[in-house]
């Protein structure tokens, strides 16, 4: 099942290490190459020789032995397929997090491009600390929650580590299964930025977190992924960082011939300040001001558009299969009557799907952590997806989309 596949499996200081020893047999059995690296503080909970004995080679744990002329955390990144971080405590976590690399795991988690699961495990009032929970969701991993249950420091609560069943099944699907492998995936993400005067601007509320679970979710799934966004964002894939909504229109044109799928996620201002001041407009003797705006352009629509003019050949026949139209996916964010707002943006724009999300409530949507959203598509047919983190919502998107 993991014939050719390297799992590097950092092991923290957490009472759960001694199950690891099971999940590392398991890897093995799968024919998986299994390379050990642990915190110098987990040594207290397992012993080398026993993972050694397990994964049938030699357990790192200092740092900046050199081998082959290149440094260990270098060395062990280059050769891994992936790393599986079980048990992650709230110290290594939140080390990965703010870039601290201290020791030989935290120093491989920072050099490693390739998929990272990790797998917490701690007390429950530290899981639910929300600077750890904040510093979980600035990486870009595959996390597995911890369950609920009796702990070994005597509370109840979630906190304890997930089974090493479900570790090694999400182990086996990021290593096996990629359906975007081959494609480009352009994503956009965040609210667009339009500026009145050198202090002041027009947004709107979006963090950009679903898009950024698309294009995570994307490169998991074997995609180049390039993502579109306005907010400051750190990746392994191409990111393209643009403010207004005109410089994400010219971002977004200049990607469109060469993807296979464009996914219009962010937040586009409908309008822009027709004339942006200069100087900081200075507050005067008036109880009013008035701003003049300007329609900004539909994106899109635009897309749509190019895709229509791609489709339409010299026959003046419109067909699906002609070479160079991407998939066209849209986003409706909407306060009201969400179901007939969508089927008629989707009618209007043209797109081959739209993902359509209720922002008026307060659990999912912006800023959260989770939605809730209905998938429709170009031949009238529509989806719900329950509630659920958006890595998972991003998930199902790609699977209601390719199959």
């Amino acid at each position: 099942m993991l014939s050719g596949k390297t799992i590097l499996v950092g092991i923290t200081g957490g009472i759960a290490a001694y199950k690891i020893c099971g999940l590392i047999r398991m890897y093995k059995r799968a024919n998986a190459n299994v390379l050990v690296v642990c915190t110098p503080k987990a040594m207290n909970f397992v012993t080398r020789l026993t993972l050694q004995n397990l994964s049938q080679n030699e357990v790192a744990v200092e740092e900046f032995d050199v081998k082959d002329f290149k440094p260990e955390h270098i060395s062990y990144a280059d050769q891994a397929d992936i790393m599986v971080i079980a048990p992650a405590t709230a110290n290594t976590i939140s080390k990965i997090a703010q870039g601290i690399c201290d020791n030989l795991l935290t120093s491989i988690a920072c050099a490693f491009t390739k998929p990272v699961i990790i797998a917490p495990a701690m007390n429950c009032n530290m899981w639910e600390n929300p600077i750890l929970q904040e510093n979980l969701n600035k990486l870009h991993y595959e996390i597995l929650e911890p369950d609920s249950g009796y702990l070994a420091c005597g509370y109840e609560g979630k906190g304890r580590l997930c089974s090493i069943e479900k570790i090694f099944d999400k182990t086996v699907e990021l290593l096996t299964y990629k359906p975007l492998s081959g494609k480009k995936i352009v994503i956009t993400s965040g609210g667009t930025i339009e500026d009145i005067d050198p202090v002041r601007y027009i947004s709107n509320y979006s963090s950009g977190k679903m898009g950024l679970a698309l294009a995570d979710t994307a490169k998991n799934l074997g995609a180049a992924v390039t993502l579109i966004t306005t907010k400051n964002v750190s990746r392994k894939y191409n990111v393209i960082k643009v403010k207004s909504a005109l410089d994400m229109k010219s971002a977004v044109e200049k990607e469109f011939e060469n993807s296979d799928c464009i996914i219009m996620a962010a937040a586009v201002a409908d309008y822009r300040v027709k004339e942006i001041s200069p100087q900081k407009m200075k507050k005067t003797s008036d109880d009013e001001i008035t701003l003049t705006f300007v329609k900004n352009p539909d994106i899109l629509k635009s897309l749509c558009n190019l895709k229509h003019t791609l489709l339409l050949g010299e026959d003046g026949n419109l067909s699906d299969f002609r070479m160079g139209a991407p998939l066209i996916v849209g986003f409706c964010a909407e306060s009201e009557n969400l179901i007939e707002n969508a089927k008629e943006k989707i009618r209007k724009k043209g797109c081959d799907f739209l993902i359509a999300n209720d922002i008026s409530r307060k659990d999912i949507g912006f800023s959260s952590d989770y939605n809730e959203v209905t998938i429709l598509d170009k031949n009238g047919g529509m989806k719900k997806l329950e509630r659920a983190d958006k890595m998972t919502i991003a998930k199902q998107i790609f699977k209601e989309i390719y199959g």
